[in-house]
C-alpha cells in the first residue's frame, strides 16, 4: 500500500450485492457507465439506503485484481430473461474485504456513483468529503480551514434550482438555508480564505449553524 495507490469508491444499492462482492469476489459495472478509475488498486464501498445503520456510509474496502467485459447473462446466469441480459459489463475482481475499524460517514445524504481518491486520504477520512482529490485554486486549504472553524462544508455539492442543476465546489447546508461557493468565489490567498471563513461563521449564525443530517 502506498499513499499514491488509486482507490475508487463505488456504489453498493442493496445487501446482496454486498453478498457477492463479499462471498464470490466481483462486483459490476455497466460498460457504458464504468469510470475512468477502473484500473485503482483498491475499490471501496459505499452502502445505500438498504443497509440500515450501516447506510450511507462506507465501512469497507478490496483490493482489485483484475478485470474482464462479459454479458449480464454470464455474470447473473439466474436471471436469462432481463431486460439488459445481453448488456455489456465490466466484472471487476476484488481480493478478501477488509472493514474498516471506522467507517467513512456521509454526514448528509448525497449521491455517490463513483469518487476517486487516494490511498492516504482514504486512510485519513472521517467523511466523505474529505475523499475529494478535485479542486480548484485553494479549495482544499478552505475546506480545511472552515472544518477547523467548527463549520461543516460539503464538496462538489449538487444544486437544483429553477430548474436547472450544476455543481458548486463547496456549500454549507444550514437548518433554513444553503450557502454557496462557486468557483468564482474561491479564494486565492490565505487572506482571502480568512475573510471567507469569518463571513460564513457570521452566515451561519444567521441560519441556525450547520446541520449533521
Amino acid at each position: 500500500m502506498y499513499p499514491e495507490d488509486r482507490v475508487l469508491i463505488v456504489y453498493v444499492p442493496h445487501p446482496d450485492d454486498f453478498a457477492c462482492i463479499e462471498n464470490e469476489g466481483w462486483y459490476r459495472i455497466p460498460q457504458q457507465h464504468a469510470p475512468k478509475g477502473l484500473y485503482a488498486e483498491y475499490f471501496a464501498f459505499y452502502f445505500g439506503r438498504r443497509f440500515g445503520a450501516n447506510k450511507w456510509a462506507i465501512p469497507a474496502y478490496a483490493p482489485r485484481l483484475g478485470h474482464e467485459l462479459v454479458t449480464r447473462r454470464e455474470l447473473l446466469p439466474c436471471q436469462p430473461d432481463h431486460p439488459r441480459a445481453d448488456a455489456l459489463y465490466y466484472k471487476v475482481q476484488l481480493g478478501a474485504v477488509q472493514w474498516l475499524a471506522r467507517p467513512i460517514i456521509s454526514l448528509r445524504w448525497r449521491r455517490v456513483t463513483f469518487l476517486h481518491t487516494t490511498w492516504d486520504r482514504f486512510q485519513d477520512a472521517a467523511e466523505i468529503n474529505d475523499l475529494f482529490v478535485d479542486g480548484e485554486g485553494y479549495v482544499d486549504r478552505l475546506y480545511a480551514a472552515l472544518k477547523e472553524a467548527g463549520i461543516q462544508p460539503e464538496r462538489n455539492y449538487r444544486v437544483e434550482e429553477a430548474g436547472q442543476v450544476y455543481e458548486v465546489p463547496l456549500a454549507v447546508p444550514c437548518r433554513h438555508g444553503r450557502i454557496h461557493i462557486t468557483s468564482d468565489q474561491l479564494p486565492r490567498t490565505a487572506a482571502e480564505i480568512d475573510e471567507i471563513v469569518a463571513d460564513m461563521a457570521r452566515q451561519t449564525a444567521v441560519y441556525g449553524g450547520t446541520i449533521t443530517k
